[in-house]
């Protein structure tokens, strides 16, 4: 979450909440120049496409924020190990992250 959180930062949102619950959505609800958006994160580890979503939980939330007029956005961040991407990820070692930015659900 650090990592879309930062991103958000960095293109001007500014945090209404933030939800770090897992099973929770949306994990962000953020505003700029008066437009709200809702961001869906999941962690995806390795061989697993960080692109990919799941489209009935992204339609549900994205019907749920057009009662406020929100726009939703889903950012998969792809996680691997960064000596062997086949072993597990630990947040002990080092690791390599795959985040292109955010998708928007229409």
């Amino acid at each position: 979450m650090n990592v879309v959180g930062e991103d958000l930062e960095s293109l001007g949102y500014e945090f209404l909440a933030v939800n770090s619950k897992i099973g929770k959505n949306p994990q962000f609800v953020a505003t700029k120049s008066g437009k709200l958006i809702f961001v869906v994160v999941k962690a995806i580890k390795y061989p697993e496409n960080p692109v990919l979503y799941d489209e009935k939980l992204l339609l549900k939330i994205s019907n749920h924020g057009q009662k406020f007029k929100a726009k939703t956005f889903y950012a998969g961040v792809g996680l691997a190990n960064s000596i062997d991407y086949q072993l597990p990820v630990d947040s002990d070692e080092n690791y390599v992250m795959n985040y292109t930015g955010l998708i928007e659900i229409k």
